[in-house]
């Protein structure tokens, strides 16, 4: 790549285009979700140049731009690899898109036009899934085509008030320098285990990436929530209701937080536990300043809500699609669709801006410019 130059990018299952918001200077020449809603979100904030609403599946190398993009991004579906999922693994339905995706790199690099570097972003459950197999198989894929490739788990809660942790493997065929094994924070505990899991040619093309720490976050939750009054909160009747749901342990939570001076913000999902060999809807809060991680709105329990504790009362509301997007890294400016739930949706299938932009400036340009790859 000339060094004055834009890289490429060629960006697969795209969503909402948040990859290609924190990538920032690269150009994407290609774009592929499946979901017309996505698309849609996709094609407002970007244009439609080079954007294919498609199955990965339907895709051929011939779909693709001429010539070899600097990257490719793959987000591909989390939900059988998520513990929130059904662990299906890289072969069900929906996480086995991944391996639609491979085989355009195969197609690709067959023709002697791979990409010089991939990403494939996923949830750390991936780790494990289906007793460590998935990410072996995938290991041992990307090490018999040539690539080398490395792990990094990475939690956006570094940047914004919202945890949210999720796995980049990042692959390249050049020579690289990295370090000479784990370092923290980002070889967790679990992709050190997974690493100890491969063997012979995966083993042998692992890069211990580094990449350096950000700076403290800025702000917190509240910083980033609409003023009270734009936003429709729940009456006193379903607040009760919804307050019924609290265990002593998170009643006790919310008790403290409304009998400190001041106002203090929380936030909290509906989940379903198990006590005394029952199923028992339970409300979970913390009111620590920082948001749980974003989901789908696929059900009753999937929105996030948000509690306020102040002069010894206390609110509640559901968290807005702007709200979630602002706890993803993204700007005011970015346009909205108009259903609250594909709002919701963009954000909770998306990758943190500040995370993506942090991976770009600390490893992905300094891969394409021959540098090594260290720690700071």
């Amino acid at each position: 790549m000339n060094a004055d130059a834009q890289p490429t990018v060629l960006e697969f299952f795209a969503g909402a285009g948040l990859a290609r918001l924190g990538l920032g200077g690269w150009r994407t020449a290609f774009a592929n979700d499946l979901d017309p809603a996505k698309t849609r979100a996709y094609a407002a904030n970007f244009g439609s140049m080079g954007l294919r609403q498609d199955d990965v599946w339907d895709l051929s190398v011939e779909d693709l731009p001429a010539g070899r993009a600097d990257l490719a991004w793959a987000s591909s579906p989390c939900q059988d690899l998520s513990l929130a999922g059904t662990r299906g693994g890289l072969t069900a339905r929906r996480s086995g898109a991944f391996w639609g995706f491979w085989r355009l790199i195969e197609a690709l690099d067959d023709q002697g036009r791979a990409p010089r570097l991939i990403v494939i972003e996923n949830v750390t459950g991936l780790l494990t899934s289906n007793g460590g197999e998935d990410f072996r198989t995938l290991a041992e894929t990307l090490a018999h085509r040539g690539w080398r490739f490395g792990a990094l788990e990475i939690d956006a809660i570094r940047w914004v008030p919202q945890s949210r942790p999720r796995l980049f493997i990042v692959a390249t065929r050049d020579s690289v320098a990295g370090l000479s094994g784990p370092c923290a924070p980002f070889h967790s505990r679990g992709v050190v285990e997974a690493h100890g899991r491969l063997s012979g040619d995966a083993r042998a093309a692992w890069c211990w990436w580094g990449l350096s720490e950000p700076l403290p976050m800025r702000g917190d939750l509240d910083s980033l929530l609409e003023p009270d009054a734009d936003v429709v909160w729940f009456d006193d009747d379903r607040t009760a209701q919804l307050l019924r749901h609290l265990g002593s342990l998170h009643r006790r939570r919310l008790d403290a937080a409304a009998a400190s001076t001041g106002r203090s913000v929380g936030t909290g999902f509906k989940r379903v536990r198990m006590e005394k060999g029952r199923k028992v809807q339970r409300l979970e809060i913390r009111f620590d300043g920082i948001a749980g991680c974003l989901r789908t709105p696929a059900g009753g329990s999937s929105r996030q809500y948000v509690l306020v504790a102040q002069d010894g009362g206390v609110r509640a509301r559901f968290l807005t699609p702007r709200e979630a997007m602002r706890l993803m890294g993204v700007g005011d400016d970015y346009r909205l669709p108009a259903s609250v739930s594909a709002g919701l949706k963009l954000a909770g299938d998306g990758v943190a801006v500040p995370v993506v932009r942090a991976l770009s400036e600390g490893l992905l340009k300094p891969l394409l410019a021959g540098q090594a790859v260290r720690a700071a």
